[in-house]
């Protein structure tokens, strides 16, 4: 036998009443939740128990559900009734331009004018601001310098760190220099002697600017009689 139809009353009985609130209350919840996830939709909830307890949920958050629900409520009033457009326009228009005031009344306080009308707590309240604004700006101010600093030592470094390549490059090219150097002048130094071996005859060179040279060929004397079939040896002298 299947349950019988309920009657939608008020429940007097206070306990079943409760309960009956706790059980369609997490029920409706759970709806609410699985129609924004299955439909993509914004849903918000908002539910005031009998004592006055504030229930609510909100697919995204109940400020962007209100707004939007506020937002949707004004242009559907706008599009319902064209004079109500222009009077909301005109609301607009009046609230900016007093905010205007306000901003440019507050600017020239700050800037230390216009303060006869104010008070000792206005002008406490003004001189609390204008502390505040210094310290934010000498904050940024430092935080700055640091900032700066931080990456000048970061260029030094690396600058420094260059400086040491180039340093360990130059001195290789020093060493390879100074190799070049000894190796040219060990070939030199071998050349002379094999131009001194080749040479026959030996020459004594005298330098003198202002001196003439003359060059003579002369034989050496015979020493013995045992010499006859030696060669005849020359000898070359430098006269001046």
């Amino acid at each position: 036998m299947g349950r019988g139809k309920i009657v939608i009353r008020r429940i007097d009985n206070s306990t079943s009443r409760q309960v009956t609130f706790s059980k369609r209350r997490n029920g409706i919840f759970k709806k609410a939740k699985e129609l924004g996830i299955l439909c993509d939709a914004e849903v918000g909830l908002v539910i005031f128990s009998s004592t006055g307890r504030l229930y609510e949920y909100a697919s995204t958050s109940m400020k962007s559900v209100i707004d939007r629900y506020g937002r949707a409520k004004e242009e559907e009033q706008l599009v319902a009734n064209p004079n109500s457009e222009l009077k909301f326009w005109q609301r607009e228009a009046a609230s900016l331009r007093q905010q205007l005031h306000n901003l440019q009344e507050n600017h020239r306080q700050l800037m230390g004018q216009d303060l006869s009308g104010l008070g000792v707590k206005e002008l406490q309240t003004l001189e609390n601001q204008l502390e505040i604004s210094l310290r934010c700006i000498r904050t940024k101010k430092d935080q700055l310098l640091i900032d700066e600093i931080h990456e000048l030592n970061r260029k030094g470094s690396l600058v420094h760190q260059e400086n040491m390549e180039l340093y360990k490059k130059l001195n290789l090219i020093r060493q390879e220099n100074l190799e070049l150097y000894n190796k040219l002048s060990e070939t030199e130094a071998v050349n002379e002697v094999r131009r001194e071996s080749r040479t026959p005859y030996n020459f004594a060179v005298i330098e003198d600017a202002n001196v003439p040279v003359h060059l003579e060929l002369n034989s050496p004397q015979q020493q013995n009689d045992a010499d006859h079939t030696a060669h005849p040896k020359l000898g070359l002298q430098l006269h001046p």
